[in-house]
């Protein structure tokens, strides 16, 4: 059994519905989002585009919880200043998109901002080995990112399990963030039990079969019922 206290639930507004978006945002706040993640595609990392510094400024203006900001660009370094505006906001960076990580990562801490290191479901986690000190989260993708409603690849908990050992032995603090086809099912509850404490959610939050507080009910339920 895992303790309530340390698993963060973010629901990803990728799912929500953008003619409500102010009112969905509050929705999930009140209804005890620990954080609310905010997919950024630029339709070059990822064949989609979402959307930008606008929308973001919007989200942010309608909620107190910080922004999990999950950037899906390439060559994030270059719009760092766009997206990490207050230090509430925790930016994630892929590590398949930096040609220089470490300086990346380095670059959003000095900004006073959380920084995580988000890989792909073919990405070695070898690829974050070396800047995991520097992180407080690395997410691992448990689908390949760009499109809502995929579902979860189930090798992904293996990974889960794998950092969480690299984590313990090297006596670091990074959380472990898990993103894509995460249900209030054994997605979330095995995701958990590999070493997840972050679970991001899109469609099983934002959906036209349930209300937002019973989405967030019955994520968090799943989990210590």
């Amino acid at each position: 059994m895992v303790s309530e206290a340390r698993i963060l639930i973010a629901p990803s507004v990728l799912s929500a519905d953008f003619a409500d978006l102010g009112r969905q945002v509050r929705a999930v706040t009140d209804a005890g989002a620990d954080l609310i993640h905010v997919d950024v595609m630029d339709g070059i990392f990822v064949p989609a585009i979402s959307f930008g510094e606008v929308v973001i400024d919007a989200i942010r203006a309608n909620t107190d919880v910080p922004l999990n900001i999950h950037l899906m660009i390439q060559e994030p370094e270059n719009l760092l200043s766009t997206f990490a505006k207050v230090e509430s906001d925790q930016i994630l960076v892929h590590a398949e998109a930096c040609g220089h990580l470490h300086r990346t990562v380095a670059r959003i801490k000095d900004k006073g901002n959380q920084v995580g290191v988000a890989i792909n479901p073919g990405t070695s986690l070898s690829a974050v080995e070396d800047v995991l000190p520097m992180l407080d989260m690395v997410m691992i993708m448990s689908v390949n990112p760009g499109a809502s409603g995929q579902s979860f690849i189930p090798q992904s908990l293996d990974k889960i399990r794998r950092l969480k050992t690299m984590i313990e032995q090297g006596n670091h603090s990074a959380q472990i963030e898990v993103d894509g086809g995460v249900k209030a099912d054994w997605t979330a509850q095995d995701s958990v039990k590999a070493g997840a404490t972050i679970l991001v959610a899109g469609s099983a939050i934002f959906n036209d079969h349930e209300t937002i507080p019973e989405a967030m009910k019955g994520m968090r339920g799943c989990l210590f019922s």
